[in-house]
Formats: C-alpha cells, structure tokens, sequence
C-alpha cells in the first residue's frame, strides 16, 4: 500500500482537515488532524481512525500505525512544534 492510498482511505472515513503519511508500505507513521477528535480521549481517536481502515489492519496490509491526532484548535496550539 502506498502512501496516497493509505490518506485516501483514512480521509474517506474521516474528515480530515491536515493528514500526512510517512512509512515504508507496512509500518506508517500518520499526523491526523480532524474535528471528530473533539471531546474523544486519545484511544477513542486512535479507534476511530483504525475504523477506516477496516480489514485492512486484520489482514495485514497495513502492519502499523502509529499517529499524532489533534483537534484543529489543538494543531493550531501546536503551530511548528508539531
């Protein structure tokens, strides 16, 4: 899986307003920014972004993916220390 497609099936399930990707086709490494992360701890987070990915995580396609996530006010906080 690539890159452009791992963001294109996270940002069909997500309304993202800034996502980037990094890995090597198995381990991913995202940065998600979306306003369905306000008032949801960071687990509920993390679950609702690997609800995109559906059995794509079980399967294997996807081995990993570790991600920052933050509502839009909190990435604006963040400004280049992100």
């Amino acid at each position: 899986m690539t890159a452009d497609q791992l963001k294109e099936l996270i940002s069909a399930g997500l309304p993202c307003e800034y996502i980037t990707l990094e890995g090597d086709g198995r381990h991913w490494f995202a940065t998600i920014v979306s306003t369905e992360f306000e008032g949801k701890r960071l687990i509920q987070r993390h679950q609702r972004v690997y609800a995109t990915l559906g059995s794509r995580m079980h399967t294997d396609e996807v081995h990993a993916l570790s991600m920052k996530t933050f509502t839009p006010a909190e990435w604006a906080d963040k400004g280049d220390q992100a």
